[in-house]
């Protein structure tokens, strides 16, 4: 792939920050829910739920709100969604900032982020410092596709496509990074070599063997 390689794009939360399953499961723990609930909502007809339709911006934070305790609800247990959007902002992964770093020396790189219009920018936190750090972060990208502006999301493959397109890149030459299995499913279809994201140490391993680029 290093001989070829053209682009690394990535996944912004779980990614480049600590991954926001990780606040579900203290939460989970705090009000005595099943562990994986508040995933389990969300999976739930994954792509006209609650989640979804904040997402692509169809619903704000009040609708979200009212949505996700409905769906929770009729599961068994009632979440307020406001609680569910303050779980979101993760801390960002120095190291994994600096292979970004590494890989922008070398390719184009760019961040493909399922966000919401809640918070300030498109870290969605309400810290205005972790705000600016994310910003930070952000701009170092050459090209960054939200969901929130688009009005599509991750595993739509047109979001995909109009990365590359943005890029000027062919898929096959490209490396992308996710979390969730069901967003590296589509990249992966289109020729993309994929990287699940486990740990910052497992991410840090897989994309030094992908890339075989010094400094990872």
């Amino acid at each position: 792939m290093s001989n070829n390689l053209q682009a690394v794009i990535w996944d912004f939360g779980g990614v480049l920050t600590s991954s926001p399953f990780e606040a579900f499961t203290r939460y989970e723990t705090e009000h005595g829910l099943p562990k994986d609930f508040i995933r389990s909502v969300n999976a739930r007809n994954g792509d006209t739920n609650a989640w979804a339709k904040l997402e692509r911006s169809e619903v704000d934070g009040a609708g979200f709100d009212a949505l996700f305790r409905a769906e929770s609800q009729a599961l068994g247990h009632e979440v307020p969604g406001k609680d569910v959007l303050a779980l979101l902002s993760g801390e960002l992964r120095p190291a994994v900032i600096e292979a970004l770093k590494t890989c922008k020396a070398h390719v184009k790189v760019g961040c493909i982020t399922n966000n919401a219009p809640i918070g300030k920018g498109a870290s969605m936190s309400n810290d205005a410092s972790k705000a600016a750090k994310a910003s930070a972060v952000l701009s170092l990208f050459d090209h960054v596709v939200e969901s929130s502006k688009l009005g599509i999301r991750k595993p739509d493959p047109r979001i995909y496509a109009l990365m590359c397109e943005a890029l000027d890149v062919e898929p096959s030459n490209c490396i992308y990074l996710d979390d969730l299995g069901i967003n590296l499913k589509p990249a992966r279809a289109m020729g993309m070599t994929t990287i699940k994201v486990v740990s910052e140490a497992q991410l840090l391993d897989d994309l030094r063997a992908a890339t075989g680029f010094e400094g990872l």
